[in-house]
């Protein structure tokens, strides 16, 4: 995490609860701590979803049902599909005023260690999290819901082929 410590008064102690989120006021104070950012939990999100989807092993997020019907949002016309839904999908966070933690639900790739795909998108999601929001993130859920097998892709499109022309 970046250090968004400032001195108070005419001492060098750092005090803790001073960060770039939440800064002092007044003309004393360095102009980029003057003045309050907040965060929406949907930025949060979208810059996790981005993270873990980074992470090789990992197939999609979210669980088959969200799976099912973000795929037929983002099919209609005017139903949310260009909002960024697809970034969101399995992902749910908690964003507080200097903390925020994190909730994934993935579908990884047959064969890789279920163990290293999920450490490598926790350091990535926080890593990417915390450099772009100054939040620090105390925890990343992970929900392995599926193991996506490479014959799946095939079977999919198969059914179509053999309907009737």
């Amino acid at each position: 995490m970046t250090d968004n410590i400032t001195s108070v008064g005419g001492g060098s102690r750092p005090e803790a609860d001073v960060s770039a989120l939440k800064g002092r006021t007044g003309a004393g104070a360095p102009a980029e701590t003057r003045g309050r950012t907040t965060i929406a939990d949907g930025v949060v999100a979208k810059i996790a979803g981005m993270a873990a989807r980074e992470v090789p092993g990992i197939h999609s997020l979210g669980a088959g049902m969200a799976r099912a019907f973000g795929a037929m949002r983002e099919r209609v016309p005017g139903a949310g599909g260009g909002g960024g839904g697809a970034v969101t999908r399995g992902v749910k966070v908690e964003v507080g005023e200097r903390q925020a933690a994190v909730d994934l639900d993935v579908v990884v790739e047959y064969g890789v260690s279920i163990v290293d795909v999920a450490g490598g998108v926790r350091t990535n999601v926080i890593s990417a999290v915390e450099r772009m929001t100054g939040l620090e993130v105390v925890e990343v859920n992970i929900a392995v819901d599926n193991v996506h097998l490479p014959d799946d892709d095939e079977e999919q499109t198969e059914p179509n082929e053999g309907r009737v022309r």
